[in-house]
């Protein structure tokens, strides 16, 4: 009996100092991390070994994260939902996370890929998904010790992120309201199925002229975007017009009564107007149709009557030569003048009831003078000529007059002196 007691109380000192030498060992180990400068966050602080990304070859590459949630160390990371490595380690960076992950030396990735942590499991697992982009094509190649920065990092939505969506969208996002709407669609739609029943084509020619007309539609907002475009540029002169706009509206305002008489007037006008062309409408017509030749006359001369117009002002000298009539102190000038009784007839009575009867004989016989009858020669070609004096003429000599003495003072001899008697 005596032994049967002695061995349970053998067995708890036992224990005990089992207990003694663990605790001892755990304070010794604490005491050697707490020497070497070590953090002890348990044993996912450690490599854990044979973990991705720990053999020959691995490398190291650098992630920029807004939020870790629950992302550990040695959690997997993931290409294609093949892990290929893990977390090594997770400290602070500014205002944001920076993820350390060692690689497999096998696995190649663009220089622009994308990180993201998701959700392995419902219990809350997380890991790391490496990919490349799918809103770009894939560049260069990720080198050992790259950094993947902070907006090409993400977060893929949590369980408890999605399920307060859903209890938001349940509990106030309508679902409680689909019973009213069901209801009120039935209410709407109750003896009217056949219209409805038109509705659908209709909505679809609706449709379908809308695409064939997408074009223009896309043109008319680009046009639209253009014009918003100078709408900007001219934002100071519109806003300008803008603050004077009241100041014109008020003048307008004023002269209310004055724009209403006005209108008033012409209303009156116009319909005096319609009055005289419903009376003379007939000789209105005539007129024009009299206006017709004169017009097609003014056209048939083409340019000359535009080029005639000039010379108007310095008639009878064409506008195109008054630098050559007129030399320093002497003027060129030839004049024909034709007042016969043919050409008076032709220019003031042609197309007359009198056309033709001033002529007469002169007409039909006479003839006009040429053209240059009289003209003297040019003064400026022409050569130099020197005048002389004309010589003074003889005195007349005395009439010789039968019985008539000789004049004293005389020595020519009398015409007819010494002749016979």
């Amino acid at each position: 009996m005596i032994g049967a007691i002695l061995r349970p109380l053998r067995a708890a000192w036992t224990f005990s100092r089992s207990r003694r030498v663990a605790g001892a060992t755990l304070v010794a180990t604490a005491v050697v991390f707490a020497t070497a400068g070590c953090e002890w966050t348990g044993l996912n602080s450690l490599p854990l070994p044979g973990a991705e990304g720990t053999g020959a070859g691995a490398y190291e590459v650098m992630i920029q994260m807004p939020n870790v949630t629950t992302l550990t160390q040695n959690s997997p990371v993931r290409v294609n939902d093949v892990t290929v490595g893990s977390v090594s380690k997770i400290e602070v960076q500014d205002w944001h996370a920076l993820v350390t992950v060692k690689l497999d030396g096998d696995v190649a990735l663009p220089a622009n890929t994308t990180a993201k942590i998701g959700q392995t499991s419902l219990l809350g697992s997380n890991h790391v998904e490496l990919a490349a982009p799918v809103d770009q094509p894939a560049e260069g190649t990720l080198e050992p010790g790259d950094t993947i920065p902070l907006e090409r990092a993400s977060v893929f939505p949590t369980t408890e992120q999605t399920l307060s969506s859903l209890s938001v969208v349940l509990n106030g996002g309508g679902l409680a309201q689909l019973q009213d709407i069901t209801r009120e669609l039935n209410a709407a739609l109750d003896g009217r199925a056949g219209d409805v029943r038109e509705l659908f084509p209709q909505l679809n020619e609706l449709v379908t002229r809308l695409d064939d007309q997408s074009a223009d539609i896309v043109s008319a907002l680009d046009g639209l975007d253009r014009l918003s475009v100078e709408f900007a540029a001219q934002q100071d002169t519109i806003a300008t017009a803008l603050d004077q706009i009241p100041p014109a509206l008020e003048v307008l305002v004023a002269q209310q009564q004055n724009i209403s008489d006005a209108v008033i007037a012409f209303g009156r006008l116009s319909a005096t107007v319609n009055s005289v062309l419903d009376q003379t409408g007939d000789n209105l017509e005539a007129d024009i149709n009299d206006l017709e030749p004169i017009v097609a006359a003014l056209n048939r001369t083409g340019t000359k009557l535009i080029e005639a117009l000039p010379a108007l002002i310095t008639f009878p000298f064409p506008i195109t030569n008054m630098d050559k009539w007129l030399k320093g102190d002497y003027a060129n000038l030839v004049i024909n003048i034709d007042l016969t009784n043919q050409r008076l007839d032709t220019n003031f009575l042609t197309g007359t009831g009198l056309g033709g009867r001033l002529g007469g004989v002169e007409g039909l016989l006479g003839q006009t003078a040429t053209d240059t009858a009289g003209r003297a020669s040019d003064p400026v070609q022409g050569p130099l000529t020197t005048t002389t004096a004309a010589p003074s003429p003889d005195a007349p000599a005395p009439l010789n007059i039968p019985g008539l003495p000789p004049i004293p003072g005389l020595t020519a001899p009398l015409p007819g002196a010494g002749g016979a008697r």
